[in-house]
This record gives structure tokens, C-alpha cells and sequence, in this order.
């Protein structure tokens, strides 16, 4: 698994995380439009959910390849989002990071596909004893441990609820514990956009919340091959 770290007051980033802030809850306001659709399609948008607050029944769904394009695309506009070339094919490596930098400076989101265990987080339900499986994330930024010079991460946020412990006790409020669609249906649209935004924002003094994570990739290598062993998530 690529490692992975939460963002600290003094990492700098780009673009920067006043930009990406300002960006994503733009975003999530707008993004399904207001008034359109349910309440758990909107949250479901943007966050791959749990069955259940207790994180024991699986996973609502495995779409994260479709939902990290349309993630993507709202955290791009009024640019297109960017879909990453396959890491994990033949190719120049270096040139692959170098295309996923340009875009991301470019404030375009990028699109990212790996094997579950690679890119996915430490506690996820989707990865399979096996090491089968795929998982989207979606880029947002490089950046460097406290500032110009230090260690460089890119900046990435992963839908998966279920990714960190973290992630999981962000989720667990009075609003969602229990049965995960009978109670994300039951939210008002604001309450649901709130709970969004406390997942990718965090709460008032954080940086950003438990779903978006540092990822210290390796940019001199490729990805491992994904073994597509049933489904992807």
C-alpha cells in the first residue's frame, strides 16, 4: 500500500489548499444540483458508503470508477477533469507524473486507477485477501511536507468511507448510525451537503477532513498490475 498521511498546517501545496478548500465546497454545494434527485444519490455522489455505521455488512456499492469521473469533473470546472494513462503499463513512467502534474496545476482533478491494496486505505472494506481488484481515486494537488524543499506528496482524495479509522469515525454521527440508506434518506439536503463537507473539509481547525490524505507515491516506478479477480470498487 502507497503510504499515506494526513495534511499538517505547515505542508504547502498546489494548487493551494486555500484554492482546493474554496474549490471543493463550491463543488459540493453544486454538485448534484440543488433540488435535484435524492438525498442519498447526492451523498452517494460523492462518498462510497457503508451498509451499516457498524462497517460489519460491506459496501452500498463498488463504483468508483464512475463516481471518481463525475467527482472529478465537479472539482475541475470549469476545466475538464483529467483521467490518468495506466500506471501499471508499459510506458514512460516519468512522463505519466509529469502529465498528472501539469494537469493538476492547471487546477484539473485527476483521475487514478490501481490495485485495491495499493491505493486504497489501511481499514477498506474492498480489499480482498487475494490482492484482487481495483480501486479510483482522484488527485487534487502536489505538495511538500512543511514547505518548499520538503518531502513531495500528492495530494488525494479517496470516496472510500470505509478507508481509514479515521474515515469511520468522521461518518458515525447520531444522523448516521444505523442502517446506512434508511438513514442518509432521512437527511435534509442541508444536513446531507454538511456531512459531505465534514468529510472532505473536516471540522472547523482541520485542514481538510479524513478523506482527503498525502499519498507519497513512488514517481521513479509503475503501479503493480491490477489482477482482476471479480469486480472493481
Amino acid at each position: 500500500m502507497v503510504e499515506q498521511a494526513y495534511v499538517q498546517p505547515t505542508d504547502v501545496t498546489n494548487p493551494t489548499v486555500a484554492n482546493l478548500q474554496a474549490r471543493i465546497a463550491t463543488a459540493i454545494d453544486n454538485n448534484p444540483a440543488p433540488g435535484t434527485g435524492t438525498v442519498l444519490n447526492r451523498v452517494k455522489f460523492w462518498l462510497q458508503l457503508p451498509k451499516a455505521s457498524m462497517f460489519h455488512s460491506g459496501m452500498v456499492d463498488a463504483d468508483c470508477d464512475p463516481r471518481s469521473k463525475g467527482v472529478g469533473s465537479a472539482l475541475s470546472a470549469p476545466a475538464a477533469r483529467y483521467d490518468s494513462a495506466d500506471l501499471s503499463a508499459p510506458g514512460d513512467v516519468a512522463a505519466k507524473w509529469a502529465g498528472i502534474s501539469s494537469a493538476l496545476h492547471g487546477d484539473r482533478a485527476v483521475t487514478l486507477k490501481g490495485p485495491t491494496d495499493h491505493v486504497g486505505g489501511e481499514k477498506s472494506l474492498f480489499k480482498q485477501d487475494n490482492g484482487s481488484g481495483f480501486h479510483v481515486i482522484v488527485l487534487l494537488a502536489t505538495g511538500n511536507d512543511s514547505g518548499p524543499g520538503g518531502r513531495p506528496f500528492f495530494l488525494v482524495f479517496d470516496p472510500d468511507v470505509s478507508a481509514t479509522d479515521a474515515a469511520r469515525r468522521a461518518w458515525v454521527t447520531k444522523k448516521t448510525n444505523g442502517d446506512t440508506v434508511a438513514k442518509v434518506s432521512a437527511l435534509t439536503e442541508a444536513e446531507a451537503i454538511a456531512q459531505i463537507k465534514l468529510m472532505l473539509l473536516g471540522a472547523q481547525g482541520d485542514v481538510f477532513g479524513p478523506l482527503i490524505r498525502k499519498y507519497y507515491f513512488d514517481t521513479a516506478a509503475g503501479f503493480p498490475a491490477i489482477l482482476r479477480v471479480g469486480t472493481g470498487d
